[in-house]
């Protein structure tokens, strides 16, 4: 995967015999819970069906749901495969960003911050469609499930670790580009009843701590970096970090693409 800070990484990996192996060996490694990898991957025979039915188990709670979930993420799927090279690549940033993660397996099975994204993007897929009921039923249970909650018309590019995730809200009109890392409990939001394009712009290569939390229709700039329980209320140059409430400039990013180091440091 290109590591950059641009908004044109959604470029095409294939990850599915790297799954396939890793899945081999935990069969062997892990005999108790071996059914979950046989289900989940070695019975499969492609990358969208697998996706489908690791979404399709986790947000559902009967088997008319399972059904449900299912065909909806193929459906996703089939129009707009590009969202499968979107979690190709979100399960390869969680991995080379996140040191608990070993393999690019764990987030595919465990990690909800990439299948909150990834059942997003199916949301999304919908939105788009204009087909806005299924849209927020799949909101709805992905906030139910994950306690993660992203307007299916935001637009997420790819590229992106969502780590640990719990509280992460996204509203409307928000835009977050490639290679963005974020932590949890982290609010990309409004600043009250306005209507029209009214939140945050989270451009390339930007690094966001846990709990902060950026209002308004502002910019924060290509690999920036949001200092951990900032409250943003003010475009944030390009480079720069910020952090406070309310925030403020206290120096430049100590490194050239803060999202990729996971340096949470302020300062150098």
């Amino acid at each position: 995967m290109k590591n950059c800070c641009s908004n044109d990484i959604e470029e095409e990996i294939d990850l599915w015999q790297e799954m396939h192996c890793r899945a081999e060996q935990m069969l062997q490694a892990e005999p108790l819970i071996a059914h979950l990898f046989v289900d989940f991957i070695l019975s499969k025979n492609s990358f969208a069906d697998a996706l489908a039915t690791r979404l399709a188990h986790k947000l559902s709670s009967s088997r008319k749901e399972f059904d449900t979930f299912f065909a909806l993420s193929k459906e996703a799927f089939t129009a707009t495969p590009y969202i499968l090279i979107q979690a190709q690549n979100d399960m390869q940033a969680t991995a080379d960003r996140d040191p608990a993660c070993d393999s690019v397996l764990a987030p595919f099975l465990w990690f909800k911050g990439f299948l909150a994204l990834s059942a997003y993007r199916v949301s999304h897929h919908f939105w788009n469609a204009g087909r806005r009921h299924i849209a927020h039923y799949l909101q709805s249970h992905i906030s139910e499930t994950f306690s993660v909650d992203i307007h299916p018309a935001s637009n997420i590019g790819c590229g992106i670790l969502l780590d640990h995730a719990t509280g992460f809200v996204v509203g409307e009109t928000a835009v977050v580009e490639n290679n963005v890392s974020i932590l949890h409990a982290v609010t990309l939001g409004g600043t009250g009843k306005t209507r029209g394009d009214r939140h945050p712009k989270v451009r390339s290569g930007v690094l966001i701590g846990a709990g902060a939390k950026i209002l308004g229709n502002i910019e924060v700039g290509t690999c920036a970096k949001v200092g951990a329980g900032s409250v943003v209320l003010d475009n944030v140059p390009a480079h720069t970090t910020v952090a406070g409430v309310p925030a403020k400039i206290v120096g430049m990013a100590t490194e050239a693409e803060p999202s990729l180091g996971m340096n949470h440091q302020l300062f150098s």
